[in-house]
């Protein structure tokens, strides 16, 4: 499959199963796309994306953790370090064995105590030549099901937090650059994606719905 075929396909897809989706001016990607999955009122912002350079697509969903969860996670270093890094060092191997690419951005460490979860990046390949809408569906299920598990994860130990997405210390340092993607609606259904892949998943956010 090439990828104007890979892209036509994967619209008709995210049609076919309801999904919101708005396109993303990208000079970088043949398409790039967010999606809302799960379907609902509740679901986070999934980006679909088909790279000039690569003969594949990648599917990803970044999720910030809230400002008041990102405070017990300090107290909780601060009192118990050893079980904090071990709290961490079990999340990378189960997001391992999910079979999924990922990205923790952890705090500034303090007397080598690594700061608070502030966010993840979630993210899964599939090259063209095996690209099926079994196989695309599947990858969107799996790094949602992998995110809703850390999200149960955060919850259990560290509370539902405050509502407000807390500070993410990578991004801060990206502030003063300028974002040349801009999203666009597409031409046919589905329309409109209502969410933020910035916003955190605090009060607002219930896992319990979806397990």
């Amino acid at each position: 499959m090439n990828k104007r075929d890979a892209a036509q396909a994967v619209r008709e897809w995210l049609q076919s199963e309801k999904l919101e989706a708005r396109d993303v001016e990208d000079q970088q990607a043949h398409l790039h796309m967010h999606v809302k999955y799960p379907p609902s009122k509740r679901g986070h912002l999934f980006n679909v994306v088909i790279p000039k350079n690569r003969s594949l697509i990648l599917v990803y969903s970044v999720t910030r953790v809230d400002e008041g969860q990102q405070e017990e996670m300090k107290e909780y270093s601060e009192e118990n370090s050893d079980e904090w890094k071990k709290w961490l060092h079990d999340t990378r191997l189960e997001l391992t064995r999910a079979d999924l690419d990922w990205v923790l951005h952890v705090g500034s460490k303090v007397d080598e105590v690594p700061g608070p979860l502030q966010a993840f990046n979630l993210s899964r390949p599939i090259w063209l030549d095996g690209l099926t809408q079994n196989e695309f569906m599947h990858t969107m299920r799996r790094v949602w099901l992998t995110k809703l598990s850390l999200i149960h994860r955060i919850k259990f130990l560290f509370g539902t937090g405050s509502g407000k997405p807390g500070p993410v210390d990578d991004w801060n340092k990206k502030k003063g650059q300028v974002s040349t993607r801009k999203s666009k609606p597409t031409t046919n259904e589905p329309r409109e994606v209502d969410t933020d892949e910035t916003g955190g998943f605090g009060r607002d956010f219930d896992p319990a719905d979806w397990a």
